[in-house]
C-alpha cells in the first residue's frame, strides 16, 4: 500500500520529495510543479527515470507505470533503454505516417532535387515538365500508396499511341518515383509503372518499340574520322579531351560532360555509369580501350570537382556547346557530336564481324526482346571491349602531324 493518497497530493506546496514506496516519489519544485519519479537499481547503479507531471500522471497512474517497470526490471530489462525504444518506433511511426501523406507531386520534386544533381539543367528542367504536362494532372495529388496500376494507365492511355515514346518515358519516371517511395516505406507491393510483366501485357508491345526509334544525326564517314582525330589529338584543350573520349567510346555527349572520376575504374578498363546518368535509365558499364584509358589518365584533375571537364555555370561541367563550338571551328560545321556514334555505328557494321546484338549495346542499345533478355543477363563486356579496341585502333591510325 502507497503512503501517498491524492488528497495529499493535491495539496502539497511545499517543495521537496516524497516518498510514496517501492521507488515511487514525488517531487515538488519550488515553482510548485510536480513530477514523478521512479528510483531502482540496475546492474549495481542506482538509476532514476521520470514518469510524467502531475496532474497530468495521477497517483494511480503513476503506481501503475511504477508497476510495470518493476516487472522490466525483474525480466532483466533496463526500463530507460526501453522507453528509447518504444520512443524511438513512435518517432519513425509518426514520420512514416507523415510521409505517406506526401502527394506524388512532392515525391517526384524531391526526387529530381536528389538525383539532378548530375543531370544537366535542359534535362532537370524536362524531367519535370513531362511529369507536369501528362502526369501531376492525373495522380500529383495522389500520395505514393495510392497509386495502383488503374491510377497509371489513366496517365499513359491518352498518350501511348499519339506519343509514345514520351509516354514510356513518363512510365519510366513514375516508376522510379514510387521505387523511391517504397524504399521510404511510404507504399508497399509491386511497382504499378512497372513495364516487364506488368504494363507489357496492358499496352501495346509493338507501339512501345516505336518509342525507341533512333534519330538520324548528321554524321562523319568512318572514313574521315581518324583525320579529325588527329587534328584533336594536336589539342589539349579540355574540349578537345571531350571530344576525344566522346568518339572514341562512342558515348552520348550528356555522359562525357558529366563524367565523373569515380566512375572509372582504370586499372580494370572500365567506365561505371549508374541508371540516372543513363537515357533508358539502366546502369551501363562503358569498357575502355588501352588507348583511352591512357587519354583519360592525361585529363587534369581539377581541385575541388569531382568532373572530368568541370565549368563555371550552375551544372558544374563544360557548357554544352562546348564540343560544337570547337568543331565549328575546325570547319566540321556539319556534323553533330551525337553523328559519331552513326560513324561508329557505320564503320562497326560494313567492316567488322562483330554481332549486331554486340555492336548495339556498344551505344547501350539493347534490343533484346523480353524473353531473350530475361534468359540472356549478360552485358558481353569482353566481346564489347575487343569492339572498342578495334574502334580506338582505326581512330589513332593516323600518326600525328599527318
Amino acid at each position: 500500500m502507497g503512503k501517498l493518497n491524492p488528497k495529499q497530493i493535491e495539496n502539497l506546496t511545499k517543495p521537496g520529495t516524497y516518498e510514496d514506496g517501492d521507488g515511487l516519489r514525488l517531487v515538488v519544485k519550488p515553482t510548485g510543479r510536480k513530477s514523478w519519479i521512479l528510483r531502482f537499481q540496475l546492474a549495481g547503479r542506482r538509476r532514476e527515470m521520470g514518469l510524467g507531471s502531475y496532474p497530468d500522471v495521477s497517483l494511480k497512474k503513476a503506481r501503475q507505470d511504477a508497476s510495470n517497470k518493476r516487472t522490466q526490471l525483474s525480466d532483466g530489462v533496463d526500463p530507460l533503454a526501453a522507453r528509447d525504444i518504444e520512443r524511438a518506433a513512435q518517432r519513425e511511426a509518426q514520420r512514416t505516417s507523415e510521409g505517406k501523406q506526401l502527394k506524388f507531386e512532392t515525391l517526384a520534386k524531391e526526387y529530381c532535387e536528389a538525383h539532378g544533381g548530375t543531370w544537366s539543367d535542359k534535362w532537370r528542367k524536362g524531367w519535370l515538365r513531362k511529369l507536369e504536362l501528362y502526369a501531376f494532372d492525373h495522380i500529383g495529388k495522389l500520395s505514393a500508396e495510392e497509386i495502383s496500376t488503374p491510377q497509371v494507365l489513366k496517365v499513359l492511355q491518352p498518350i501511348w499511341i499519339t506519343k509514345t515514346r514520351t509516354a514510356d518515358e513518363v512510365r519510366g519516371q513514375i516508376e522510379q518515383v514510387l521505387d523511391a517511395a517504397k524504399a521510404r516505406g511510404l507504399r508497399e507491393g509491386e511497382n504499378p509503372a512497372r513495364w516487364r510483366g506488368h504494363l507489357d501485357n496492358l499496352l501495346s508491345r509493338v507501339e512501345k518499340k516505336t518509342a525507341r526509334k533512333r534519330n538520324h544525326f548528321e554524321a562523319l564517314r568512318w572514313q574521315d574520322v581518324p583525320a579529325l582525330m588527329t587534328k584533336l589529338r594536336a589539342n589539349n584543350e579540355p574540349a578537345s579531351l571531350a571530344a576525344q573520349l566522346l568518339i572514341m567510346t562512342s558515348a552520348r555527349a550528356h555522359m562525357v560532360r558529366f563524367a565523373r572520376w569515380d566512375e572509372f575504374d582504370l586499372d580494370a578498363g572500365i567506365w561505371s555509369l549508374p541508371a540516372e546518368r543513363m537515357k533508358m535509365r539502366v546502369a551501363f558499364i562503358v569498357p575502355l580501350a588501352e588507348e583511352v584509358v591512357t587519354l583519360v589518365k592525361s585529363i587534369p584533375r581539377v581541385e575541388g570537382s569531382p568532373f572530368l571537364f568541370p565549368g563555371q555555370g550552375k551544372s558544374g561541367v563544360m557548357h554544352a556547346n562546348a564540343i560544337r563550338t570547337l568543331l565549328h571551328g575546325m570547319e566540321y560545321r556539319h556534323v553533330t557530336r551525337h553523328g559519331f556514334r552513326s560513324s561508329f555505328r557505320d564503320w562497326a557494321g560494313e567492316c567488322t564481324h562483330y554481332p549486331r546484338e554486340i555492336c548495339e549495346m556498344a551505344l547501350a542499345h539493347d534490343e533484346r526482346d523480353q524473353t531473350e533478355g530475361a534468359y540472356s543477363r549478360s552485358n558481353f563486356l569482353d566481346k564489347r571491349r575487343a569492339l572498342m579496341m578495334d574502334w580506338a585502333k582505326l581512330l589513332l591510325s593516323n600518326p600525328i602531324g599527318q
